[in-house]
């Protein structure tokens, strides 16, 4: 089995001789340097150690090409040595063939036009970092008042691996080749906010697709930064209609929902020159004690992995606690994890319990609720204890038990009571199977259509009006 291949960040160079459009030329001189293994990443990350020994090739020598289970990443995705200043700057183009399109009758393809970009962003620990996505003009004329606005899209749940990217999804909408399973979900909720006439950009997320790192899965200030900037970004896109009076939205479901949470929450002091017009959040993963009780066990078992991977990647402390407490059996499983798409995790850990990878057999969840480190910085994730900017609809189904309910719910408490307008919809349905993530993924697409309305009327400048009056009478 091909693993992906993980340069080091501080010997990527810019790819040579890539169609792109080079935005931020890579500096003179740089030297392409072997690579390691993701999985030999990850364990030095668990480990608290740097991979080093990387050997040098000649400067004339192309990157060593970057494979994630079968699947060849294109230099594209290799960020440059050196980074812009300013968030939302674009560091490169290139044009992105869309793996569902059609041609329109006046020639153009539907629903749009796509350039594959890559920006520049800030982590949760106030570094650049380079993130890679998407945007697509759309062939439908803009039928709302004002100029075309634009809707930044953060995905669902897709995997750790880079060939799990939203952006690699648009062009792929299916990969299958026997090491990798990853579907492009998200395109029915893209191609209908396309043919509103909105412009629409999609975030990577931070690590994901880009070679550098590991995706720092449900980060919230990776997320929201990420999405805030790839809004910034689309601005700058070459043939980009959208204008400094377009509006912005923000569209999110799972993953993505908590993404577009915690960027309407962070907003003004992120990026106040970003005004939003609405959000909308659904089933957004607000409190992660609860949702990783959610997860473990699930068919989904597998997210675990990725934000314990991502965690420790990024938070020292849960790194320790991590090594003090994980299995040789669990380090080997959070490896092999960072590489999946959601498909592969639901074929290789689906309904695993967290226990089987701990020494002690206790659940992660227990750990971490034991552990004051790795609880405090559980607790810097959490999602609600700031107003959102604009108004902001949250869905969340009632018998959701992957993302579960009553954490989605108190979100929209937590934010009424901050005064935030919130429209809150609590989307009713029978018990679809438990832990088998129908009860999470059914309400994404029944409520796919009010939501886009939703969005499309704050877009088109309507207002909104808040409904937490109703939060008692509400499930």
């Amino acid at each position: 089995m091909s693993r992906k291949r993980t340069p080091s960040r501080s010997a990527l160079p810019a790819p040579a001789g890539t169609p792109s459009r080079s935005i931020l030329p890579a500096p003179a001189g740089t030297t392409p340097r072997g690579n390691r293994t993701r999985r030999r990443l990850l364990a030095g990350v668990i480990a608290g150690t740097v991979c080093a020994g990387l050997s040098a090739v000649p400067a004339s020598a192309a990157p060593e090409p970057v494979v994630s289970r079968g699947v060849t990443i294109p230099a594209f995705y290799t960020p440059p040595t050196e980074l812009p200043s300013a968030n939302g700057t674009l560091i490169r183009t290139e044009a992105l063939p869309l793996g569902l399109s059609i041609p329109g009758l006046d020639g153009r393809p539907m629903p749009g036009t796509a350039t594959r970009l890559m920006y520049k962003s800030t982590d949760s620990a106030g570094q650049p970092v380079a993130v890679t996505g998407a945007y697509i003009e759309p062939s439908a004329a803009w039928k709302g008042t004002g100029a075309r606005p634009l809707v930044a899209v953060a995905s669902g749940t897709m995997g750790q691996g880079d060939q799990c990217a939203p952006s690699f999804a648009l062009q792929n909408p299916l990969t299958l080749n026997g090491e990798t399973v990853s579907v492009g979900y998200e395109a029915l909720a893209i191609y209908r906010l396309l043919s509103t006439g909105a412009a629409v950009v999609v975030t990577d997320y931070v690590g994901l697709g880009t070679t550098d790192r590991l995706h720092t899965y449900v980060n919230r200030l990776d997320q929201a930064h990420a999405l805030l900037d790839a809004a910034r970004a689309a601005h700058a896109v070459p043939g980009a209609s959208i204008t400094t009076a377009s509006r912005t939205g923000l569209y999110g479901y799972s993953q993505g929902g908590g993404a577009s949470a915690a960027a309407a929450e962070l907003q003004p002091t992120y990026a106040p020159d970003v005004p939003l017009a609405g959000t909308y959040a659904g089933a957004p993963p607000a409190d992660l004690t609860s949702v990783m009780k959610g997860i473990d066990g699930s068919a989904l078992a597998g997210a675990l992995a990725w934000s314990i991977n991502g965690f420790a990647q990024a938070d020292p402390d849960v790194r320790a606690v991590v090594d003090a407490n994980i299995s040789a059996v669990g380090k080997a499983a959070l490896a092999d994890a960072s590489t999946m798409c959601v498909g592969d995790a639901i074929f290789g850990y689906g309904f695993t319990k967290s226990s089987k990878w701990t020494t002690s057999g206790k659940s992660i969840a227990d750990i971490i609720a034991a552990d004051p480190r790795a609880k405090a910085a559980l607790d810097k994730q959490r999602i609600g204890r700031l107003k959102p900017t604009g108004p902001v609809r949250l869905a969340t189904g009632v018998q959701d038990d992957i993302v579960p309910h009553s954490q989605a719910r108190q979100l929209a408490v937590d934010w009424c009571d901050k005064g935030g307008n919130v429209t809150y919809d609590a989307i009713v349905l029978p018990n679809l199977g438990d832990k088998i993530l129908t009860n999470h993924l059914v309400p994404l697409i029944t409520d796919q259509g009010d939501a886009i309305s939703w969005l499309s009327d704050r877009l088109a400048g309507k207002p909104a009006t808040s409904n937490c009056w109703s939060m008692p009478l509400q499930l």
